[in-house]
């Protein structure tokens, strides 16, 4: 929730900017920038891969979406970073994506935007794509320590941003050594067998088997609360929990738990007797995506449960962690780190592609929408 200001009239603001807001460092990648009145602030930023882009038959439809993309977060102009290894300028082959994938953008945002600035930034520097005075964009371009140098460089550092070397390692999640992992796994599947005992034995038996997984979720809560200690859980514990997590019913209280102020929701959630209305669950999603009545997500709670979601993927077994990847990307995505977001759920649609919850979440970060508490400010 990053709300530092980006003077876009100096590129190597705007650019010393993108990686810390991304949160990795792009490659072969383009980056278009919604510039919002009424000074144009830097608003959305969004990321494409540069071959699609700058893809022949399909490139102008993705330039289109990019644009619809800055027109719904109320852009007033806009600018596109290209990232890729080499110079794009001239006729050498090498650039001929780039050289595409900016005809593209430009042909879309003119209409309403205008002119475009177009920024590439190369594996040893900087330059714009019109430019063509040595002095100014030199072959390469200007080297990429002015962007060392840099006012909003310095203060992202200072406020504890650091960049990722690469997309995917913005949701590296280390794996748990191979003794924890496998006394999870087994904790899992009794819990999933008692699972399946309970729904046989009754509606009783059943709630009281999703209130014991809501209770494991608070309690590996608990054990990760304090930020210096940080011990791991119980291994059975989080195998406990990674099993009752791919109960929706569970899962839905658990993501319902995210919210502040919901006090006992989750938990008469799970009651098949309880007077649970389909409003007040509404109401404690709305806090995450309704403008009217979204909440910024408290920083406290949300590493913590980060935290402790992230404890049961790195015990987990392989191929079943989508309940766990899907609601560790809906934190990223409340936080408003639309890159982590996107790979975990990459990561969740790949251990189960018929997710709901990921595939719906999937479709709000497709359509460029952000969380509620963004589109009110």
């Amino acid at each position: 929730m990053d709300t530092t200001t980006v003077r876009v009239n100096d590129p190597r603001e705007l650019l010393a900017y993108l990686p810390h807001q991304l949160g990795f460092a792009p490659r072969e990648s383009a980056v278009a920038v919604s510039l919002r009145a009424p000074r144009g602030r830097v608003g959305l930023v969004a990321r494409v891969d540069l071959a699609d882009l700058g893809h022949s038959e399909t490139g102008p439809q993705v330039a289109r979406g990019l644009v619809a993309h800055l027109g719904a977060n109320r852009a007033c102009g806009a600018v596109l970073v290209l990232y890729t290894a080499s110079d794009p300028r001239g006729i050498d082959p090498a650039g001929a994506v780039a050289r595409a994938a900016a005809r593209h953008f430009r042909d879309a945002a003119t209409p309403p935007f205008g002119d475009v600035a177009v920024w590439v930034v190369t594996s040893t520097g900087y330059l714009r794509l019109d430019c063509d005075e040595p002095a100014c964009c030199p072959a390469q371009g200007r080297p990429s320590r002015d962007l060392d140098s840099t006012v909003v460089g310095a203060h992202m550092v200072l406020a504890g941003s650091c960049v990722a070397s690469s997309r995917e390692a913005v949701a590296r999640i280390d794996r748990a050594a191979a003794p924890a992992r496998r006394s999870a796994a087994r904790a899992a599947q009794r819990w999933l067998r008692r699972g399946s005992d309970a729904e046989r034995d009754g509606l009783e038996a059943l709630a009281a088997w999703r209130a014991q997984s809501l209770e494991a979720w608070a309690r590996c809560v608990e054990a990760v609360r304090d930020p210096i200690a940080r011990a791991d859980p119980p291994s059975a514990l989080l195998g406990r929990l990674e099993a009752g997590l791919s109960d929706r019913r569970v899962r839905d209280a658990v993501l319902v738990s995210l919210v502040p102020g919901v006090e006992d929701l989750p938990e008469r959630s799970l009651r098949e007797d309880a007077a649970v209305t389909g409003a007040e669950m509404a109401a404690a999603i709305g806090a995450i995506i309704d403008p009217e009545r979204a909440v910024s997500p408290p920083p406290g709670p949300l590493s913590t449960h980060a935290h402790a979601l992230e404890r049961v993927v790195a015990h987990g077994r392989h191929g079943a962690q989508a309940p766990a990847l899907t609601l560790l990307a809906l934190l990223a995505w409340w936080s408003g780190d639309g890159a982590r977001a996107s790979v975990l759920l990459e990561r969740a649609l790949s251990d189960d592609p018929g997710h709901r919850l990921a595939r719906l979440l999937d479709d709000v970060l497709t359509a460029g929408m952000p969380p509620g508490w963004a589109s009110a400010s």
